[in-house]
Order: structure tokens, then C-alpha cells, then sequence
């Protein structure tokens, strides 16, 4: 086996990324304190052509050397925007027509694999602060949580490993269904 290229991986270019079609996906990240972990997760949202991040609270926005460090040039890619009350992006998402999907552990909350995924539906996956997740006002008013099983000693994922994992599992159920 040859590693490939990257010139071989037929990769869009920006403009053609800023052109192309984006899955009914956006990501709403309710005070992620980590600009590493914001840039991962524009990394992974650019890879699964995420139709946009909503960066809340305490979350740092680009133009940011830290978050360009992980990012690798994915805050220039996928759209973003600033919000400071994380509860006013879920609801105007909700507002229009987002299923607002809270990832995390609560009562009730459905486990990652048994979640299905309706490609008639777009979907706000709401990610949040590293120690505390994601705030209960937010909670409360998504229409769903999802958590992803554990079978080790720790009671969590880091965010940004927590977002590739989700957004891995969403854009395999919806091509699928495409």
C-alpha cells in the first residue's frame, strides 16, 4: 500500500466548498472554552460539510491563531456565526424547522445508535462546555437528547471527539437514506 498525495485526494477547493451543497446539518456549540477543540470541530464540520457552526457564550470566534492551529483553514470554509445566549440560536433554529439535538447524558436521553435519522428533517446538534456540557436551560428546550455509549471508567468524551463521532453517525444514516 501507497500512502496517497494530498493532490490525490481530489479534495474541493474553497470556492468549490462555498458552492457545494451542505448536509441539513448545523452545529451549535454552547460554551466550548478550548479553541483547540473549536477547531477541531470546524475541521470535522468541514469534512462533513456542515452547513453552519453557531459559536456561543464563552466561545472564541475566528480569526484566532489557536483555532486555526486545528482548524487548518476550515474557519475559512464552513460558516460560522456568534451568538451569546445559546438559548436564542436553538430556539430561532427550532423556529425554523431545526430537530435541536442536545448530546448529552440525561434522563431519558436516547442512545446514539438507536437515534434515526430522517433525511425530511434538518438537525442543530448542540455541543457544550468541556466540564460542565452543555447548560440545562439549553437542554430543556432541545427536542431530543443524545448520548454516545461508554464502556470504560471515564463519564465522557472530549467535544470535539463527541462531535466526530455524532457528525460521522448523522452523515452515514443520511447518505443512506439519500
Amino acid at each position: 500500500m501507497r500512502k496517497l498525495d494530498n493532490a490525490e485526494l481530489n479534495r474541493l477547493s474553497v470556492d468549490e466548498f462555498k458552492l457545494s451543497t451542505k448536509t441539513s446539518i448545523v452545529v451549535v456549540l454552547d460554551n466550548v472554552r478550548s479553541l483547540n477543540n473549536i477547531g477541531s470541530i470546524f475541521r470535522t464540520s468541514d469534512a462533513f460539510k456542515v452547513e453552519t457552526i453557531y459559536l456561543c457564550g464563552i466561545c472564541a470566534t475566528p480569526p484566532h491563531k489557536e483555532i486555526h492551529k486545528t482548524a487548518l483553514g476550515a474557519e475559512d470554509t464552513v460558516h460560522w456565526q456568534y451568538f451569546q445566549e445559546t438559548t436564542n440560536v436553538v430556539a430561532l433554529l427550532k423556529s425554523n424547522g431545526y430537530v435541536t439535538v442536545a448530546v448529552e447524558q440525561t434522563e431519558n436521553s436516547i442512545m446514539l445508535e438507536k437515534f434515526s435519522i430522517d433525511n425530511k428533517h434538518k438537525y442543530a446538534l448542540v455541543f457544550g462546555n468541556e466540564v460542565k456540557g452543555i447548560k440545562q436551560e439549553v437542554v430543556n428546550i432541545c427536542c431530543n437528547c443524545l448520548e454516545i455509549p461508554q464502556f470504560g471508567t471515564k463519564h465522557s468524551f472530549n467535544v470535539s471527539v463527541s462531535a466526530g463521532i455524532v457528525l460521522w453517525e448523522f452523515y452515514k444514516q443520511m447518505a443512506l437514506e439519500a
